[in-house]
């Protein structure tokens, strides 16, 4: 999902308990780290909604949901 790509110098205001508590989450070791991750699910997040979008609006899903097969 990572793309190489020009880093790039950002100063940031955020709440360090938010960051502290991602860090752990995504078991991170720096805080860049946590942040490019961080970003790295935002955008997953919305390729999977995307896809469940397009999937959900499919014919033979709705047959199969309605049907209760898989």
């Amino acid at each position: 999902m990572r793309t190489k790509a020009r880093k790039v110098r950002k100063n940031l205001r955020l709440t360090q308990a938010k960051l502290d508590r991602a860090r752990d989450l995504l078991g991170t070791e720096t805080e860049t780290e946590t942040v490019e991750q961080a970003l790295d699910l935002v955008a997953f997040r919305e390729e999977v909604i995307s896809g469940v979008q397009r999937l959900a609006g499919s014919r033979s899903f709705r047959q199969d949901v309605l049907r209760g097969g898989s």
